[in-house]
């Protein structure tokens, strides 16, 4: 049991230190929900990234099975394509769209190849909180490359 003697004061703390206290603990908190925050903004960031990937791999992959003479169709393969971010919405009604194009160009190259490589460009672009983002992937076609076992 403690005693305290005439004319003396229990110490507590200052109506600044509380004050100090409370200012230190808001700046904590503070700074972890930004954390939070810009840690959630960029694993959106890079879902969208991947998903822009696949997209992207997928359109490539449809294109290098197809024929020197499919290629060089014009508009066998389309200009344009969207693609939604969810694979299974099939109506795009719900979030995000990716917005793609497709070109197929001579291949800048000497002119002695000129008529057997084509350039194949994809470009994919979507908007992430009003910031436009784009991915590209090119690649080289040619006359009597690896598919040359399919028949045209």
């Amino acid at each position: 049991m403690r005693v305290l003697k005439v004319g003396t004061r229990e110490r507590a703390f200052s109506l600044v230190e509380a004050l100090v206290a409370t200012a230190l603990i808001g700046v904590a908190i503070f700074a972890l929900y930004a954390g939070i925050t810009s840690s959630f903004f960029h694993i959106r960031m890079a879902r969208e990234n991947l998903r822009a990937t696949q997209v992207i791999l997928e359109k490539m992959e449809v294109i290098r099975l197809l024929t020197w003479t499919q290629i060089n169709t014009p508009g066998f393969l389309p200009d344009t394509f969207t693609a939604p971010y969810d694979p299974d919405d099939t109506n795009q009604v719900r979030g995000l769209i990716y917005s793609g194009a497709i070109q197929v160009t001579d291949a800048p190259m000497a002119a002695d190849y000129q008529d057997d490589l084509r350039t194949v460009v994809v470009r994919l672009q979507w908007q992430t909180r009003g910031l436009t983002r784009t991915r590209t992937l090119t690649t080289y076609v040619s006359r009597h490359g690896v598919q040359n076992y399919l028949l045209e």
